[in-house]
């Protein structure tokens, strides 16, 4: 049984075979033509591309701007006409009608400021109580000298002489130092300006007499 469908079969492997053998005699043919090295540099070619740019529309020019119209004119509105009833009074009759504004009368100028007073100064007093009578110079005395001299005293707020000389001599010196060491001891009421106290210079006159 087995033999026998081994025999069936013998035809069908012969033609398996056949192909076979066919196939690698195409192959072997197309080696040594070259056939198939076209093939594989057929399908080996590149592909073709090509990139197809957005076309952009060109560009416009700007809108012209909108033309400029001149403003209309103002619009005229007549002036009513007024009926003015006639009176027998002259002073209420109306001679003429305007629309001029009337002119404001300038305002009247700012008064001028106050005059400015000098100021008040009143001079340094000197207190005779606190003054002590200067003493005569031996020498000056024996000789006889007199003679009057005046004293310029330079007094402080505080009323203390910060500061002396001799505005007139009396002629002899003796007199003159004794005059101004003595007196330049002396207390002042301070002289004032407006009432407030300040520096100011005095004057004192002395007198040497003899006795």
């Amino acid at each position: 049984m087995k033999y026998a469908q081994q025999q069936r079969a013998t035809p069908r492997k012969l033609g398996g075979f056949a192909a076979v053998i066919a196939l690698h005699i195409l192959m072997v043919y197309g080696l040594v033509t070259g056939s198939a090295h076209r093939v594989v540099e057929a399908v080996r070619q590149p592909l073709m591309t090509k990139i197809i740019q957005e076309v952009k529309p060109p560009d416009q020019p700007p809108p012209p701007p909108p033309p400029k119209l001149a403003p209309p004119p103002p619009p005229y509105i007549p002036l009513p006409e007024i009926q003015v009833r006639q009176t027998t009074a002259a002073t209420n009759a109306i001679t003429q009608v305007t629309n001029t504004k009337p002119v404001e009368a300038p305002p009247a100028p700012p008064p001028p400021p106050a005059p400015k007073h000098d100021p008040v100064r009143v001079a340094p007093v000197a207190s005779a109580s606190s003054c002590q009578k200067p003493e005569y110079p031996a020498i000056s005395r024996r000789l006889e000298e007199t003679g009057t001299v005046a004293l310029a005293l330079l007094i402080d707020v505080d009323g203390k002489v910060i500061d002396s000389k001799v505005a007139q001599s009396s002629g002899h010196s003796r007199l003159d130092e004794a005059a101004r060491q003595a007196l330049s001891l002396c207390n002042f009421k301070p002289g004032t300006v407006d009432g407030k106290p300040e520096q100011a210079w005095a004057q004192i006159r002395y007198t040497w007499t003899l006795n």
